[in-house]
């Protein structure tokens, strides 16, 4: 029978060989789940504390009974900042176009809304969660999606050619506003966390977003204190990146000290190549390319998975699951297809 070990993410997350190859994703959609258990987990989300601890419950057990030693959960800092949505959708206005309306923006307001809007969550997740299981995630949003929330990405790029000062404070004042938030988040729950992570996708199929040099020189300092707090903590820091960032990952491992990286496409390289570049400094997760789940059938996802796993193997700390998340598109027999094949290799139902 299976035990969940959360020990497990940890020693993969620290850059050594688990005992057991651990499952992970960054996300897997509320719609998945209910799909697959029958409750309405969207409208228990939107529900009171009563609702929220039978939400958790059934959202635990999900992930203890698929195999699983731990369970992501993350709240987002861009849904708690006042105007914010400009990041991925160009229809929404940006809140912050210039100086005045980034003078003007309630800064110092965004931790007490934050705290305001997820503090029950994460006292009912602490509440529910399995033995043997701990949280994997946290403050969600990085300090580029934070800022692409408020400016949009073009907007961003407009503001960099057209006025360098606030281009820079920009990314000052959300690195500030963030590790506030970061620093009562450790303190008040970061006891139902083994590893924190956030998620800031800093590229895209073919380059970085911005310049490396750009994000070096204004996102990595911003980087650098969270990372710093959670390893403060004693606990390993995973960062999920989406996009072709191989310019910038010697600075992330070397000066920033993240301890894990997640984020694959095979587009832009394989897993092993990942692992192959990275293995012997950081641990690596993911692996499944989303589109080869949604395209395969179970035979042609075994050989992929299995291969994936030869490689990937016996090269310092490994988790297997997609390489991005399981949004509500991704259809719900192909998702636990790739479970089932992942512990049939550990040998979870002999």
């Amino acid at each position: 029978m299976f035990e969940p070990n959360y020990q497990n993410i940890v020693d993969a997350a620290r850059n050594k060989e688990a005992a057991r190859l651990p499952l992970y994703e960054h996300i897997v959609s509320f719609e998945v789940i209910q799909k697959v258990t029958g409750v309405d987990l969207p409208s228990l989300y939107q529900g009171d504390d009563r609702d929220l601890h039978e939400l958790f419950r059934v959202y635990c057990k999900f992930f203890k009974d698929y195999g699983y030693d731990v369970v992501p959960f993350e709240q987002c800092i861009g849904e708690c900042m006042p105007g914010a949505g400009a990041l991925g959708n160009s229809r929404i206005t940006p809140v912050i176009q210039e100086e005045e309306d980034f003078n003007a923006y309630p800064w110092d307001e965004i931790p007490d809304y934050y705290f305001e809007k997820n503090a029950r969550y994460f006292r009912a997740l602490r509440d529910e969660m399995p033995e043997g299981m701990k949280a994997i995630g946290g403050v969600g949003n990085g300090i580029f999606e934070c800022v692409q929330e408020l400016t949009g990405y073009q907007g961003l790029c407009y503001i960099s050619a057209d006025d360098e000062e606030l281009y820079q404070a920009l990314f000052q004042k959300v690195g500030e506003t963030n590790l506030k938030i970061w620093k009562r988040f450790m303190k008040e729950f970061g006891d139902i966390y083994c590893v924190l992570r956030f998620g800031d996708d800093l590229g895209y199929k073919t380059s970085t977003l911005l310049s490396p040099s750009d994000i070096k020189r204004l996102i990595f300092p911003q980087y650098k204190p969270i990372v710093d707090l959670v390893h403060s903590y004693q606990k390993p820091f995973l960062l999920h990146s989406c996009g072709k960032i191989f310019d910038v990952m010697d600075d992330l491992i070397g000066q920033i000290g993240i301890d894990a990286k997640h984020s694959n496409e095979d587009q832009i390289a394989p897993f092993p190549v990942w692992v192959e570049k990275y293995g012997d400094r950081i641990g690596n997760f993911g692996g499944v390319d989303v589109d080869v789940l949604c395209g395969y059938d179970k035979p042609q996802l075994k050989e992929y998975i299995l291969d994936v796993i030869a490689k990937s193997s016996h090269h310092g700390g490994f988790a297997i699951g997609t390489g991005n998340s399981i949004p509500n598109y991704v259809p719900v027999e192909k998702y636990l297809d790739m479970i089932e094949i992942v512990r049939e290799y550990r040998g979870d139902f002999k």
